[in-house]
């Protein structure tokens, strides 16, 4: 049995995440959204929580860092093709995004890395196992 999951990240202006990760193609749960949170759906099983800063602060007693100087984590999301990546990435950037750092292709796997106006790192990827060096 899959498990669903919960990113949670505190935001600064929560239109403009709205429409950064609507971008992205995501889409919006209402049901779980309101004037302090928005739910935005990934996948069926997947889903982004994005939270006012005092609304995160309700679930956490530790501070909320700058995610613009500091990095705890970082989202990969799979894509079906080296062009998905690339869709996605341009289509972040286009709506505020940044790319923080070059793309990676390793040949058996391409990413981009980009940051949401807040600077929560995602990694749009594609890998195609046929292709994975072999040891």
């Amino acid at each position: 049995m899959g498990a669903k999951i919960f990113v949670n990240l505190p935001i600064t202006d929560l239109d403009r995440s709205v429409a950064f990760y609507t971008a992205l193609g995501f889409t919006q749960n209402l049901d779980f959204s309101d004037e302090t949170a928005a739910c935005m759906v990934i996948s069926e099983d997947n889903y982004v929580m994005l939270l006012t800063h005092g609304k995160f602060q309700g679930f956490s007693d530790a501070p909320i860092p700058d995610a613009h100087t500091a990095t705890g984590l970082m989202v990969a999301l799979e894509c079906a093709s080296r062009d998905e990546v690339e869709a996605k990435s341009k289509a972040a950037l286009a709506a505020g995004g940044s790319e923080p750092r070059p793309a990676t292709d390793l040949g058996f796997m391409y990413n981009r890395t980009i940051a949401d106006p807040d600077g929560h790192r995602w990694e749009p990827f594609f890998m195609n196992m046929a292709d994975m060096p072999k040891s």
